[in-house]
């Protein structure tokens, strides 16, 4: 996919006031470790998380995304009458209908022929998200979009703990199979797409590719919907090392692809905003991709894994701290269970200020 009309306006980030540390819930899980002879520490040492965040018990998508939009909103200074579709795309909503997207439009004004849908695709649904908004510009349908979702680790996370701590029958190998529940972490995102006219960023959203591998979709699945608005004991099970090769091993083959795609080749990627999984991860796949590590900037020792809004997150915090600079070449590498790639080029110019 290539893009000619399309500007990556801003990334817009909250983050939840509450800090939980890998400790915090190693003490939590004293039950389980005592009874699996786990040693204190390989939380943190297994998956380089430190720390993650989580909102006030209750609090919905919605309630945050409306945040996130209104300072994204500010930051771009966008009318909001030339929002043309709004598209709510991480895996937590409030409910399975009406769409998560209803709410945040009616509480944000947003104009009646503004297009409203959700999207869920794991961790790269606000990926996606960008992908049809650009496809929208692109086609001259609308002139400006947002994407935009918030992830609810808090849930998840407890649920873990709670089932760990009760389920007496449960060997290390069959726990291993929570870890990747006890590494998530909570955040809200949202990303501002215009056309050129209306950009006063001038960066150019390049194109990009997809790439899918099926065939190992049943590695990583939750036994509950993620909408939370009427509660419920939402559990997640991961093969967490299969599920690592398998990511790695897509954005292996589609990487020449991206690179044909964007006419760049490796040393035209000048920095780099990944999905953040742990430690691991990060290096396994910059080790396949023969790239250096220097040019990403990591998120996940401070912030968890927090899902679809990962990438974004982390893309607006590297901004904001000057490290990317104008000019620079910009890839987006988006990677999901199901296992799913998207990966976008930019052509970076411009950081608006992060609180106008």
């Amino acid at each position: 996919m290539r893009y000619r009309n399309v500007c990556l306006e801003a990334f817009v980030y909250t983050l939840p006031d509450e800090i939980v540390t890998s400790a915090q819930i190693e003490q939590m899980l004293a039950p389980a470790y005592e009874r699996l002879r786990l040693p204190a520490g390989r939380l943190e040492l297994i998956t380089g998380i430190a720390e993650r965040r989580f909102w006030p018990p209750g609090t919905l998508p919605s309630e945050k995304s409306v945040l996130t939009v209104e300072k994204a909103l500010r930051v771009t200074g966008l009318d909001r009458r030339l929002v043309g579709a709004l598209v709510h795309a991480s895996v937590c909503r409030d409910f399975l209908e009406p769409s998560t997207a209803s709410g945040v439009h009616r509480r944000l004004g947003l104009p009646a022929a503004c297009m409203v849908y959700d999207v869920s695709n794991a961790c790269v649904g606000l990926m996606n998200g960008v992908v049809q908004i650009a496809n929208m510009i692109e086609l001259g349908q609308i002139r400006a979009g947002i994407v935009v979702g918030t992830e609810s680790a808090r849930p998840v996370v407890e649920n873990t703990i709670r089932y760990l701590n009760e389920t007496t029958t449960l060997t290390r190998a069959e726990a291993k199979r929570a870890l990747a529940s006890l590494t998530l972490g909570s955040g809200s995102a949202a990303i501002v797409l215009v056309d050129r006219q209306l950009s006063r960023t001038g960066n150019q959203l390049l194109g990009g590719v997809a790439w899918t591998r099926s065939e190992a979709c049943d590695l990583c699945h939750s036994g509950h919907d993620g909408s939370i608005g009427e509660g419920g004991r939402t559990l997640m099970w991961t093969d967490s090392d299969a599920l690592m090769r398998e990511g790695v091993q897509a954005g292996k083959e589609v990487f020449p692809a991206f690179l044909e795609a964007l006419d760049w080749t490796p040393a035209d990627i000048h920095r780099t905003f990944c999905h953040q999984v742990g430690r691991a991860h990060r290096r396994l796949l910059f080790e396949t991709l023969q790239l250096d590590s220097s040019i990403d900037y990591p998120t996940v020792h401070f912030l968890g894994n927090t899902g679809s809004v990962a990438l974004p997150i982390t893309a607006a915090l590297g901004f904001e701290t000057g490290f990317a600079r104008p000019g620079d070449h910009v890839a987006l590498w988006g990677v999901g269970s199901g296992v799913n790639v998207v990966a976008l080029g930019v052509d970076w110019q411009t950081t608006l200020p992060s609180h106008p």
